[in-house]
């Protein structure tokens, strides 16, 4: 868990912090994730997204291509000495990542989001928890950093 900022370099790698390497053996799923980020799966992990991802198929014509768009983007991505990851060019679009990545811990995942699309989420989840009377929708998670 935590945020951690990190930059993409030429070629569209990016370092996976140290404390998140943990996680993952020599490679990880990067799916799109829920929101405009990338999501980087674990390998036991993937397999139960990938179970959910194909629950999807009974629900009809818009989750089946749903779920097509999202397999269809699927990448296995290595991690080498370095720690740094391939981040494809189509993913990166996606999410719209360009220099800077926010790499957040959850749970059983690791997103990837653009820090102007992270904040501006942030933000609009604090506008709408503060109009609502909810305490809890505003705060910031520990270790959180900031624009």
């Amino acid at each position: 868990m935590g945020s951690f900022p990190r930059s993409l370099d030429a070629k569209g790698r990016v370092i996976l912090p140290s404390r998140m390497r943990v996680h993952f053996q020599e490679y990880g799923y990067l799916t799109p994730g829920a929101d405009g980020c990338l999501a980087l799966w674990p390998q036991e992990e993937f397999g139960l997204e990938a179970e959910r991802q194909h629950e999807k198929d009974a629900r009809g014509i818009e989750a089946r291509n749903d779920l097509r768009d999202w397999s269809a983007l699927v990448t296995q991505v290595e991690f080498d000495r370095q720690n740094r990851m391939p981040v494809p060019l189509e993913l990166r679009s996606l999410a719209n990542l360009e220099q800077e990545v926010l790499f957040v811990g959850v749970l059983d995942r690791v997103e990837l989001w653009s820090p102007q699309r992270w904040f501006a989420r942030r933000d609009a989840a604090a506008g709408a928890s503060s109009g609502a009377g909810s305490g809890a929708g505003g705060v910031a998670p520990a270790g959180m950093v900031g624009p």
